[in-house]
């Protein structure tokens, strides 16, 4: 964005003549004395025209800037070449200088040159005390500047103490901290101190001190504070503000943090011994209070922030042009705390009152102004904490009266009757005095014509006879000058046929008619507008259409008319010099608006009570009202109303016909002649009452032992919703009952070990709430687990045709783990089929199992895997659900856990695996079922897979073992 200063020299174009205005400006440095540069360099750059010269001072004194000198003028940059603290240090400013004036930098600092000497070389004394004490070890910092941070070393580099609750280094003093030491923090401790400075950052260590434990006090004392924060701290809007707290205590204190006199932010809030504010504001000032606390006791401490700012700019000066023998008011204003002190420059120098110039603070006022005035100024504003500098040029003109850029139009055309105004607005200073004339005749003012204070020329009701040449003269004490224009009258324009008041319905058609007559030597234009608006003819989808292409024609046309199209219709005929225009008004008739403020109240069991406020009726009388209701989640549904037939001016209706215990919102929708209204917005959600005659749930539940769900709310009737489970052997007469509570209990798991497999079982079931029973069930037949067969399906992929022989069959050997091979059961198939039935396996027992092909010569080489056959436990499961595995191989010990609800599952593996694990168990109702596992070796040879059809509530898992895919077969409960 350019400066004020930039957008006027701008505005008076490339070759205009502006003063300096900065660009680049100086800033304040730290200059170590050791460092390896040999050179500073503080900037100064200003755009000007012509060009701006540069020069310094130093601490006030104007610097004597000669070529071969240490100081040398770079452009507007100063260089200093090896620079000293002695004959350098100091405040710098630049000044920029063009024949328009001369402006002042801000000033710069060179400070004090950054030092950190080195520590003391002698040897610090000892520290001693008791085990289980405090101590503090003072850092003593070396000459420094500026500011430092600290670390503690242990014993040697890097081993540096921690900061933790027990430890803590004070970035203020330096000093180390231990809050109650043990036998860990014997040693020899050094101080780090390290500067950061804007070219270099160094750090220095001290001599080590030793610290030394006597014997161990193992008494419990109260906090005692001993790193303090001051009782005032002064920040400036948007530092860093660092409070410091730490306390000796036995068991180490607690810190806590807490602003007096208002509360801490919690961003701010810490247990830490430091409280940083990382930015602070005029909020955050007030009273601070460090509280350490342990079993034995307390003790605080206070401080107060104090927020101060550097000052602001809240109104500054812009370059101003003004007329010689002028006044001229110029104001700044700046915000700070201290608060500021404005002073004023001039071309770099001080100003004061004086003759034709007052200076009062912020303002500054010139009466009857001079060329002599013309230059550079700038207001300052400043407190402790810095100055800022704000610079406007003021440029005092002297100008004959010049038409040059604004001359009077050379043909003024008006329209007869009508008015015209013809401005005269020559550049001039001081201002000129006009006159005008008509021919040769000068102009007084009339009733009809009217010389206005700043030269305006105003005719009133024209006619044929103003026509005519018309001069403006104007002049000042510079010169004079005049500028002419010719007026010419032409006829009046006029609305010939204006536009009807029209009363339509939605969706009809309209077309306002609007003709007008004109000055024929003149184009005339129709603009509509509705409601003061002009209508946008060219907007996509829109309504309107121009009906005529005729010039003298303008009517307009409403298609399939909207409720917003409603209101005052303007006509305007317009030409270069006149127009005219007719109103009317245009009424579109709809259905109702959407009803408002729908409000439940009287809330029963099956009635509640609607009212609601009318909306709009759309200019045609509301004739009634219907009322819908939807459940949550559901859809919208007229209900049933007390009174059947809700008149249109009535606003309440009682609802009838709900369901008890059912949540609903609902809403109202209006009609009229016309048709029905949008409805309402929806009420807030509402919950009927429990049924208030029918003492329990309405029906029985349904799909016992599969393919139900849970009961539907609109049947509960009531709270503390749940299902009442009755049960019995097949032939016993006694019922068992169980209590399921919950309305989305889906299942019931009775397990007794004296179950029989596959024993059938009668199952009925009702609902309750708190308020009852509903009615119970038809009785079903379901049936206990069946008992596992003690089977194992084995099943393999064949192997390649190319063997040396014909392939006669495969053969499968199994034994129980510990057993030898050589005790294994065979089993032999014939042909090319690959499965095979092993029978007369033991329950809960792990095989070791085979495959060779054979052929006349003999059997091949084995395909091997160890398998289970598992056993099960008695009971009625009433739901099934899968199922947990853990994966595992040697290339990656670490097992991984899959999920699945099928019967299968693939897991891939990489090629070179040689073992696998897994390790497979259901989950259900009931809890996890007992855990099976599976050892997969890989052996080369035909890959294999193991089925085993056992049914177990541990899942019986086969395998598929190839190059690259695991498949599990997992077989488990059956589900009734």
């Amino acid at each position: 964005m350019l400066s004020p200063s930039a957008a006027w020299s701008s505005a008076r174009g490339s070759q205009a003549t502006f003063g300096p205005v900065f660009e680049d400006q100086p800033l304040g440095l730290l200059f170590p004395e050791e460092s390896t540069e040999e050179k500073v360099t503080l900037a100064c750059r200003a755009r000007a025209s012509p060009p701006a010269t540069y020069r310094w001072k130093m601490n006030g004194t104007e610097m004597k800037l000669e070529p071969g000198s240490r100081h040398q003028l770079v452009g507007g940059n100063l260089v200093i070449m090896n620079p000293t603290k002695a004959q350098d240090a100091g405040v710098y400013q630049c000044l920029a200088s063009n024949p328009v004036g001369t402006v002042v930098s801000r000033e710069a600092v060179l400070r004090d040159f950054g030092v950190l000497q080195e520590f003391s070389k002698e040897e610090r004394d000892p520290v001693k005390t008791h085990e289980g004490w405090g101590v503090m070890l003072p850092c003593n910092p070396p000459a420094h500047y500026p500011g430092l941070s600290y670390r503690w070393l242990l014993n040697e580099f890097p081993n540096f103490i921690p900061t933790d609750g027990r430890h803590f280094v004070s970035q203020t003093t330096g000093n180390l901290y231990i809050a109650r030491t043990n036998a860990s923090d014997l040693g020899n401790y050094s101080c780090l101190a390290t500067s950061h400075m804007d070219f270099s950052t160094k750090s220095v260590f001290s001599k080590f001190a030793q610290l030394n434990l006597a014997a161990e006090d193992t008494r419990l004392f109260a906090p005692s504070i001993k790193a303090k924060f001051p009782a005032e701290t002064y920040a400036l809007v948007g530092q860093q503000v660092t409070l410091e707290c730490f306390a000796f205590g036995n068991p180490v204190p607690r810190i806590k943090w807490r602003k007096v006199d208002g509360s801490l932010s919690p961003q701010w809030a810490t247990a830490e011994p430091t409280l940083q504010i990382p930015s602070v504001g005029f909020e955050d000032e007030g009273t601070y209070e460090c509280e350490a606390e342990n079993s034995k006791g307390r003790d605080t401490v206070q401080g107060r922030i104090i927020v101060q700012a550097q000052p602001e700019w809240l109104k500054v000066i812009s370059d101003m042009e003004a007329d010689i023998g002028s006044n001229l008011h110029w104001g700044c204003a700046a915000a700070g705390k201290p608060r500021p002190t404005v002073r004023w420059l001039r071309n770099g120098e001080p100003l004061a009152s004086q003759a034709r110039v007052e200076v009062m603070a912020g303002d500054l006022r010139f009466s009857k102004l001079s060329l002599e005035d013309s230059g550079m100024y700038q207001c300052v504003a400043e407190n402790k904490h810095g100055t800022i500098y704000a610079s406007a040029e003021l440029a005092v003109q002297a100008l004959a009266p010049d038409f040059r850029l604004n001359p009077v139009r050379r043909l003024i055309p008006a329209a007869r009757g009508g008015e015209i105004i013809i401005p005269c607005q020559p550049r001039a200073a001081p201002k000129a005095v006009v006159l005008w004339s008509k021919g040769t005749e000068i102009l007084v003012n009339s009733s009809r014509v009217t010389v206005t204070p700043d030269g305006t020329l105003i005719i009133r009701n024209i006619s044929r006879s103003d026509e005519g040449k018309y001069t403006c003269f104007a002049e000042n004490f510079m010169g004079k000058a005049n500028s002419t224009g010719i007026l010419s009258v032409r006829d009046a324009t006029k609305i010939t046929l204006a536009p009807s008041s029209a009363d339509i319905n939605l969706g009809d058609n309209l077309t306002l008619q609007c003709h007008a007559s004109h000055d024929p030597t003149m184009d005339l234009t129709f603009i509509w507008m509705l409601d003061d608006f002009p209508i946008d003819f060219d907007k996509p989808g829109g309504h309107y259409r121009r009906a005529s292409v005729k010039e003298t024609v303008g009517d307009l046309s409403i298609l399939n008319a909207q409720l917003r199209h409603g209101g005052k219709y303007t006509c305007m005929a317009q030409t270069v010099v006149d127009s005219a225009s007719k109103e009317a008004t245009v009424l579109v008739r709809g259905p109702p608006g959407p009803p408002g403020g729908v409000v439940v109240r009287e809330i029963g069991d099956t009635t509640v009570q609607l009212s609601w406020s009318r909306g709009f009726d759309n200019h045609s009388p509301i004739a009634k009202y219907t009322l819908q209701a939807r459940t949550l989640p559901g859809k919208w549904k007229q209900v049933r109303t007390n009174p059947a037939n809700i008149e249109g001016n009535a606003e309440t209706a009682q609802v009838l016909g709900l369901t008890p215990w059912m949540d609903y919102e609902f809403r109202v929708v209006a009609s009229n002649i016309l048709g029905t209204g949008e409805p309402s917005g929806p009420s807030s959600k509402i919950r009927t009452k429990e049924a208030g005659q029918s003492p329990g749930p309405s029906v029985a539940p349904s799909g016992l032992s599969g393919g139900g769900g849970p009961m539907s709310r609109e049947y509960q009737n009531g709270d503390g919703f749940g299902y009442l489970l009755s049960f019995r052997r097949q032939g016993s007469t006694s019922w068992q009952t169980a209590r399921v509570p919950g309305a989305d209990a889906q299942y019931f798991v009775y397990s007794n070990e004296s179950v029989r497999p596959y024993t059938p079982f009668e199952v009925k079931i009702r609902s309750y709430n708190r308020r009852g029973e509903g009615p119970e069930s038809l009785t079903a037949l379901v049936y206990s687990a069946e008992e596992e067969p003690r089977v194992m399906n084995v099943t393999w992929e064949p192997v390649q045709q190319d063997m040396n022989g014909i392939l006669l069959g495969y053969e499968i050997r199994y034994w129980k783990a510990g057993d030898k091979e050589a005790a294994a059961d065979r089993v032999r198939t014939a042909g090319l089929d690959t499965t095979a039935l092993v029978t007369g396996l033991h329950p809960n027992t792990k095989y070791h199992v085979t495959v060779r092909a054979y052929n006349r010569a003999g059997t091949g080489p084995p395909v091997s895997l160890s398998a289970w056959a598992w056993g099960r436990r008695r009971g009625v499961v009433l739901q099934r659900r899968w199922g947990l595995m853990l994966y595992q191989n040697d290339l990656h010990p670490t097992p991984t856990l899959h999920l699945t609800n099928k019967n299968w599952i693939e897991i891939a593996v990489p090629e070179d695996i040689g073992h696998a694990l897994v390790q497979i168990r259901t989950t259900g109702p009931g809890g996890d079922g007992v855990p099976a596992e599976v050892h997969i070796v890989k052996n080369g040879g035909t890959s294999m897979m193991v089925e085993n059809s056992a049914v177990s509530p541990a899942p019986h898992p086969g395998t598929v073992l190839s190059h690259s895919v695991v498949t599990l077969i997992l077989i488990g409960y059956l589900e009734l």
